[in-house]
């Protein structure tokens, strides 16, 4: 989680040990509690955000950890579903700045990137955040998506705010590869339990898709396991 990793990387700038170990570990429930959603997301948004209160270049530095962490297969998954013509947007409840980053890594351009805006002061310390976006707020997915035009919509995620977008998106895929939150997954069209993004693909292409990407080198890798 990216409010977490931005507390270890404040911690070492100003080199925290047992308190910012004793920080880490009340983010960590704060955001487990949201994810699993038994706490709305507004409940906890701005207390760990001043937990932390992360400057400029932690924000930054974040967006490399996304890359640095990203789940196997990711890029590529990405890059195939691309190929087959797919529109990818990516909505996170994370700070911009780091988002975009990731995105452009994954291929996805910035005006599909919805994510928190942030703003900065000269030294770079975090003043304000947009307070008017709806993805810090539980149901703030579900209202992104429900504004996009009419299209057959498939999202991807782990956590309750992802899986509220159930409605509002055709169908609602929950990736349990990294962890699995049963709350989450009950509420799913679907769940994914491989460790890389690939085995979401046989979920939301169609058989003619996936026979396309398995004739291509490039993507094959990603679908063969699928084969019955």
């Amino acid at each position: 989680e990216g409010i977490e990793e931005l507390a270890r990387l404040d911690a070492a700038a100003r080199g925290l040990n047992g308190a910012g170990a004793d920080r880490a570990r009340e983010l960590r429930e704060l955001t487990d509690a949201a994810m699993s959603g038994r706490v709305p997301l507004e409940e906890v948004y701005a207390r760990r955000l001043a937990l932390v209160a992360p400057r400029r270049n932690e924000v930054a530095t974040l967006g490399r950890r996304y890359i640095e962490q990203a789940v196997p297969q990711a890029r590529e998954t990405f890059g195939a579903l691309r190929d087959l013509g797919k529109e990818l947007v990516i909505v996170s409840g994370g700070l911009r700045l780091a988002v975009t980053a990731f995105g452009q890594w994954l291929g996805v351009p910035d005006r599909n990137v919805h994510a928190v805006a942030a703003w900065f002061d000269a030294s770079g310390t975090l003043t304000h955040i947009d307070a008017r976006s709806p993805l810090i707020r539980s149901g703030g997915k579900r209202e992104v998506v429900a504004g996009w035009p009419a299209r057959r919509t498939a999202f991807v995620g782990d956590g309750m705010t992802d899986a509220e977008t159930l409605g509002a998106a055709d169908t609602f895929i929950c990736f349990a590869g990294v962890v699995h939150r049963p709350e989450v997954a009950a509420r799913a069209s679907a769940v994914v339990t491989t460790p890389g993004l690939g085995g979401i693909l046989p979920l939301i292409c169609t058989a003619d898709e996936l026979d396309r990407l398995r004739r291509d080198s490039r993507w094959r890798v990603l679908v063969e396991p699928a084969r019955g």
